[in-house]
């Protein structure tokens, strides 16, 4: 009698595809959450959380995303140096006008697991600022939210 071996896919055999998403004038955590998912795959009927299987995504027009209720305002982004007193903070206004891809980075970075491989998912997010960006080889699809 045959021995029957049970499907466990592999990310080398999964075929990797690229979606650009417009962020004009849509909501951050709403696009964060729908963009982790598709970085993990979680739309693919073969889904494994142990492996990567997810989609290359590119996200532009990273400066006209928005926030609901007083966040423009009250919300605030943290970094520390590593050094004594080295804690920097900024405004949510401030970073939108200095840089807004790092906004939309840290949501869903924030949204993907704290392990090596959702480091390694984080790595097929790529934001941009502008409407312009350098993967139109890829032809990505179009997504909208």
């Amino acid at each position: 009698m045959k021995k029957q071996h049970s499907f466990y896919p592999s990310s080398k055999n999964n075929d990797k595809n690229w979606v650009s998403i417009n962020a004009d004038g849509v909501i951050l955590g709403r696009l964060a959450s729908e963009v982790a998912s598709i970085l993990r795959g979680k739309h693919k009927p073969e889904f494994t959380d142990s492996v990567d299987m997810g989609d290359f995504v590119i996200i532009y027009n990273a400066s006209k995303v928005k926030v609901s209720g007083k966040k423009v305002k009250q919300k605030k982004y943290y970094r520390h140096s590593g050094y004594p007193g080295g804690l920097k903070v900024a405004s949510f206004e401030d970073v939108l006008n200095k840089n807004p891809e790092r906004i939309i980075f840290e949501a869903v970075k924030g949204m993907l697991p704290h392990n090596r491989l959702g480091r390694k998912m984080i790595t097929k997010l790529k934001v941009y600022s502008g409407i312009e960006h350098p993967h139109v080889a890829q032809t990505p699809v179009e997504k909208t939210l």
